[in-house]
């Protein structure tokens, strides 16, 4: 398979090269019998992000840049998405935040469950062996918690444990099936809705329990 993953960034200076580097040197060699592909999308941040990973793709040939209008999360995964899969001939798209809140060393994970033959696979902080940070204030702690089981009580899909994260794995068919509806929602709106409408169609979602941290820059 042609795996792309997309990390959406903005104002990511103080990390995107650690997490670039993290994802070529550490994790891609873990994933064998595929070929990987870094499409870092970015909306022209004002720090100069951009301006790293240009200087990183002289040092690394399988990571490129996506650069577009600030319109919102979901407007960049869309927009890179879309290239990653027309230009980049991708079978699979890994979302992923560059700030180290999430851990790319889980990547292959995510990888060997689409290889168990999941159309989709999620993150879960919710469900068994997931967690989120213990320092958290208990008020930010309950809205999170009481967001997601909210959600899986409106679609009554209580099997789902994860709906607002951003950390997931795509396969090509699913973003071609649910993208067209989805110029509308965005952020966490964005997440919810992509999902529901992937279970919506009949795609089977599998879950990776894992730790959410802080970001620390």
């Amino acid at each position: 398979m042609k795996i792309v993953i997309v990390p959406a960034t903005y104002n990511e200076a103080e990390n995107i090269e650690k997490f670039v580097t993290v994802i070529e040197e550490e994790v891609i060699p873990k994933i064998k019998g595929h070929d990987i592909y870094i499409l870092v999308a970015d909306d022209f941040s004002p720090d100069g992000t951009g301006e790293i990973v240009k200087k990183l793709m002289k040092k690394y040939k399988n990571l490129g840049l996506n650069q577009g209008k600030k319109k919102g999360l979901g407007a960049a995964y869309l927009r890179s998405m879309r290239y990653a899969i027309d230009e980049l001939k991708a079978d699979v798209l890994i979302s992923i935040d560059a700030d180290f809140q999430f851990d790319p060393h889980d990547i292959p994970r995510f990888v060997s469950k689409l290889e168990e033959g999941y159309d989709m696979v999620i993150q879960s902080r919710y469900g068994k062996g997931g967690s989120i940070p213990h320092n958290w204030p208990i008020q930010r702690k309950i809205f999170s918690i009481c967001a997601n089981l909210f959600v899986r009580t409106v679609f009554t899909r209580f099997s789902v444990h994860d709906w607002t994260g951003g950390f997931r794995a795509i396969k090509k068919e699913v973003f071609e099936k649910v993208s067209p509806e989805m110029g509308t929602y965005n952020g966490y709106i964005f997440q919810i809705a992509f999902l529901h409408k992937t279970i919506h169609y009949g795609y089977s979602i599998g879950e990776v329990p894992l730790h959410f941290s802080d970001r620390k820059l």
